[in-house]
């Protein structure tokens, strides 16, 4: 428990301190993309489709670890503007999978130059050591202690 009158410390709140970061390089990337007219979250659905082929709603989801109704959204802006389609699996007709249309592969291809100059740039002012301590330190954090299922 705080003494009284003691402030949370919201700068050092752990959660705070990496969605901040998060933030500022998606809009970092964001501006970098906007030639292209994707955000970040758009590039990195095509470009795992781009690696992938194909993939469910699902799929897609857990591996950018973004909320599936979310995902949903996205894949259908993406998909009215013609970037992706989606078919049902013939294994099971109520899974829908997304592929990349050629018009999507086209605007990937435009935009993962603008996605390298990013990651160049945020290398360039975060140097390249840190940057590479950074994702390995981030890929092993733990998070789920059990603690997360219950507040749910």
């Amino acid at each position: 428990m705080l003494p009284e009158n003691q402030p949370i410390g919201v700068d050092q709140c752990n959660c705070f301190t990496v969605r901040k970061a998060a933030r500022q390089i998606s809009r970092l990337y964001d501006a970098y993309l906007q030639p292209s007219g994707l955000r970040i979250t758009q590039f990195l659905i095509l470009a795992t489709l781009n690696e992938q082929q194909s993939a469910s709603i699902n799929a897609l989801a857990e591996r950018l670890d973004i909320e599936r109704t979310a995902m949903g959204k996205m894949v259908g802006f993406l998909e009215r503007d013609s970037f992706v389609k989606m078919r049902p699996s013939p294994t099971d007709g109520r899974i829908r999978i997304v592929e990349l249309t050629p018009e999507g592969a086209d605007l990937f291809e435009r935009a993962a130059p603008l996605w390298l100059e990013a990651q160049r740039q945020f290398s360039i002012m975060n140097g390249p050591k840190n940057v590479a301590v950074l994702r390995r330190s981030l890929s092993k954090m733990k998070v789920d202690d059990g603690a997360t299922s219950s507040a749910e």
